[in-house]
């Protein structure tokens, strides 16, 4: 196990988008498993940063441009840059990012009350108050059904 953390932890994105070829010791053991090649779309390939996160109701996702995300909550500043300004719409709109990514608005309100009065031009926003409204209207999609528990353990379940 640990060369395989070793190597999901140093990967470096190639040009093309695809990650590079596994190390010996490791790709002898995913090619006698029938791994398939893994290649990140475009819109993925071409992002500065990506966040890899596993949740146990959203599954597997990957995220372009989480780093800019990540340090827009950490200086809510930033917020007057429109590159920092346009990720944070860009998730707001997405329909491929669930409720998960935004839940950092309960650990940590400050930072993240300030960068929503700000990007939504509503100076009295509190994540506490409005932030499951605001999921609810941005995300309707994400409400229509019952969240499904994804595991990726092997233990029966009890």
């Amino acid at each position: 196990m640990m060369p395989y953390n070793r190597l999901w932890s140093s990967l470096q994105l190639t040009g093309a988008g695809s990650l590079p070829a596994p190390t010996a010791a490791v790709g002898h053991r995913a090619s006698r498993r029938g791994c398939a090649a893994f290649q990140l779309p475009p819109e993925l390939a071409d992002a500065d940063t990506i966040g890899v996160i596993y949740d146990e109701t959203d599954g597997l996702n990957f995220y372009n441009d989480y780093g800019m995300l990540r340090e827009l909550f950490a200086a809510p500043v930033l917020t007057s840059d429109k590159r920092y300004a346009d990720v944070m719409r860009g998730y707001l709109r997405a329909e491929t990012i669930g409720r998960c990514r935004f839940a950092a608005g309960r650990r940590h309100p400050q930072p993240v009350d300030a960068v929503f009065r700000k990007i939504l031009g509503q100076p009295h926003f509190t994540w506490a108050e409005h932030g499951q409204a605001l999921l609810r209207q941005r995300k309707p999609w994400y409400y229509e059904h019952e969240p499904v528990r994804h595991r990726c353990d092997r233990r029966p379940p009890q």
